[in-house]
């Protein structure tokens, strides 16, 4: 897991735990990680992520490779993509294939029949943080042009919220009225397309 120390990948290595899966956080500072080492956890401490042969111990036999990594602030625009290229091409030297990265919901399609709400609002939220969403579309090409087994996962306003695992999922679009969603839920729906041979390949819009 990649972005363990983040809001999704926090709890994607908590529910993985949780769940009986052997987990690999690949962390730049273990103290930020709020989850207990047991046997079933591995911390990976790597000073930089934008060096696929430092990466490629991380990833290597693994089963699935999943991304919670962007940027903490918007001094780190860029980082989605760079970052998520170094990790590909590390899974490409070890032969790993099954890859998801979380992206968001504005760079897909509005839904035909969206909330007047929403249809206004996406092009306002998009315009203001372009530089982000330009940053997950490159990085969302990068996966496009890989040989991975990769699922874009778009969420739309991500929130604080204990975990329901009652949520709406869409192949290539976004739920209709989807505004927020849970970390935790996008945590469990990530868990749940790692297996899900529809996803492959795909990007999958995922909201309440």
């Amino acid at each position: 897991m990649f972005g363990a120390t983040g809001g999704v990948g926090r709890e994607i290595v908590r529910q993985g735990l949780e769940a009986g899966h052997h987990v690999t956080a690949v962390v730049r500072d273990p103290s930020r990680l709020p989850v207990r080492h047991g046997e079933r956890l591995e911390v990976f401490t790597a000073a930089r992520l934008d060096d696929p042969e430092a990466l490629r111990p991380a990833v290597a036999g693994r089963d699935a490779v999943l991304s919670g990594l962007g940027p903490r602030g918007r001094g780190q625009v860029g980082v989605a993509s760079s970052l998520t290229r170094s990790v590909l091409r590390a899974m490409e030297a070890e032969g790993v294939r099954r890859f998801l990265a979380v992206s968001a919901a504005p760079l897909g399609p509005v839904p035909q029949d969206e909330t007047p709400w929403l249809r206004l609002l996406t092009p306002v939220v998009s315009w203001v943080l372009r530089a982000h969403y330009d940053d997950l579309r490159a990085m969302e090409t990068a996966l496009r042009d890989s040989a991975a087994d990769w699922t874009s996962v778009r969420p739309p306003r991500l929130v604080d919220a204990p975990l329901t695992g009652r949520y709406r999922t869409a192949l290539d679009a976004n739920p209709r009225g989807g505004a927020r969603i849970a970390r935790a839920d996008v945590a469990h729906a990530m868990l749940a397309l790692t297996t899900d041979p529809a996803a492959v390949r795909r990007a999958v819009g995922v909201a309440y």
